[in-house]
């Protein structure tokens, strides 16, 4: 995946839509492609469709749902994490349970919306996921309670100030080098920050920590 540098705003993303019900890939695919800047390449039924068409069709974004007959979106995500693939990964599900979330979030999706998400805020979420940033709902992210609330390290240590200024901004999907630049500070500084959250936070990545953070009323 290309970091912001490479993809202007005016590059097509393109897509794979993967849902077990024909109507909702309709209407995803007829909403994307009657909007600028987005590409359907394909559809599929299932996990294991998905990870066939996304080796094939190498799609900037992939939509998944979590639970169909065809294997699972979760498992399908693991896989594709496995295997280093370019493809971000941003969960579509009407399912917002803490046994439905925080698996995928754990197996490397990119991003977590419910299905009911305004068009608008779809769009913007697939336009962040292209970038890799963090995307998650807020109603998700409040359902994230148990594994990702309990801090892992000893006494769980609070956050410094600005560990706290760049989780609000990682939360607004800012890319490392924009918080550097708002921050006034380097990528490298960034990212040790970023090291040192998620270990007070118990979590190892930005979708983890940006759910931790609204579960302990850090963010939100």
């Amino acid at each position: 995946m290309t970091d912001d540098s490479a993809r202007g705003d005016e590059a097509v993303i393109s897509l794979l839509v993967v849902d077990d019900h024909p109507v909702v890939r309709d209407g995803l695919r007829g909403m994307f492609e009657a909007a600028p800047g987005f590409r359907v390449l394909g559809e599929a039924a299932g996990g294991t469709e998905a990870l066939a068409l996304a080796a094939a069709l190498d799609p900037d974004v992939i939509l998944m749902d979590l639970r169909m007959p065809g294997g699972s979106g979760v498992d399908a995500i693991r896989e594709l994490t496995r295997r280093g693939a370019r493809a971000r990964v941003l969960v579509l599900t009407t399912y917002d349970t803490d046994s439905d979330t925080l698996p995928a979030i754990e197996a490397g999706a990119t991003g977590y919306l419910l299905k009911d998400a305004p068009r608008d805020d779809l769009f913007t979420a697939v336009r962040a996921a292209a970038r890799g940033r963090t995307v998650l709902s807020p109603a998700v992210a409040s359902r994230l309670v148990s594994a990702v609330r309990a801090p892992k390290t000893p006494g769980g240590e609070p956050l410094s100030a600005r560990e706290r200024e760049v989780l609000g901004l990682v939360a607004r999907g800012t890319s490392n080098k924009e918080i550097a630049r708002e921050l006034f500070i380097s990528e490298a500084t960034v990212k040790t920050h970023l090291t040192h959250l998620y270990a007070k936070l118990g979590v190892n990545d930005r979708a983890a920590a940006v759910a931790a953070a609204y579960d302990r009323g850090i963010l939100g």
